[in-house]
């Protein structure tokens, strides 16, 4: 899974960051970050993390298997 947020669109409202605190982190009053790759078992947090973001500025895609492995 692999996370990205719009910053043009976040307002730091931090709506996000209760629903997948080990994932999404406030840094300061209104800094967001995140890991972009978090594990799969934080995928439903994530989830309901982007659908509270009232500018939806989360966006979460399925990574494929193949860019999960490390190539030689």
């Amino acid at each position: 899974m692999r996370i990205v947020f719009d910053l043009n669109r976040c307002q730091g409202l931090a709506q996000c960051v209760p629903l997948a605190p080990e994932v999404i982190k406030l840094n300061g009053e209104e800094a967001i970050t995140y890991d972009p790759n978090p594990d799969e078992s934080q995928r439903l947090r994530v989830l309901r993390a982007a659908a509270s973001c009232p500018v939806q500025a989360i966006i979460v895609d399925q990574l494929d298997e193949s860019e999960n492995m490390t190539k030689p």
